[in-house]
């Protein structure tokens, strides 16, 4: 008994002299790892002047972005340039305190809308102060200038339209002016944003 004991004794010894050994065998180098100490970091210090020129980079850029939905919107032929002032006639007032829900020029493909409500008071033709036109997007033409203005030109037209749209879109800016002629010239300004309609998707 004692000499089995004696055995498994030896035999265990051994068993971890070996694994010894073996782990002795595994090289762990250290001397390449870089330790870094991490400190919470400091707030920047800006001067006014690098605030205002991150601002004004971060605004070109917004504008870049919204100029290039714009006029990809209107190659496309799926925008509404929604109006924030109108002008009725060359050298009308210009009204400044319109719904802006209100008054847009809509282009879907081969279908348009334009609309103006003034909301003066008078119902006009379309019960808001204004006029609402339907109708078939037809010699529909689309070029640019050399600074990146975008000029989109097409004729309204249906039994009870016939109208002529220039929009102009300026560039590196969603901002946009359109006159409406075949009848009392009517002018919006505001912005060109895409859309599509539901029934177009």
């Amino acid at each position: 008994m004692k000499r089995t004991i004696l055995a498994l004794s030896a035999m265990m010894a051994m068993g971890f002299t070996a694994a010894a050994q073996n782990a002795g065998e595994v090289d762990i180098e250290t001397s390449d790892v870089q330790l870094e100490m991490i400190t919470p970091a400091q707030p920047v210090q800006e001067t006014e002047q690098e605030i205002k020129e991150r601002e004004k980079k971060l605004r070109e850029l917004y504008d870049d972005v919204a100029y290039a939905k714009a006029s990809n919107s209107m190659r496309r032929g799926y925008f509404v340039l929604v109006a924030d002032n109108v002008q009725i006639g060359n050298m009308g007032y210009r009204h400044y305190d319109i719904n802006r829900n209100s008054n847009f020029i809509l282009v879907q493909d081969e279908d348009g809308i334009i609309q103006y409500a003034l909301n003066t008071g008078l119902s006009g033709a379309n019960g808001l102060g204004g006029w609402t036109g339907h109708g078939k997007v037809r010699n529909k033409r689309i070029t640019y200038d050399k600074n990146g203005d975008v000029y989109l030109q097409y004729q309204l037209i249906s039994s009870g339209v016939n109208a002529d749209v220039h929009i102009t879109l300026f560039h590196n800016s969603k901002r946009a002016v359109a006159t409406i002629t075949g009848g009392a010239p009517i002018t919006l300004y505001g912005e060109i944003l895409p859309y599509r309609d539901k029934k177009h998707r």
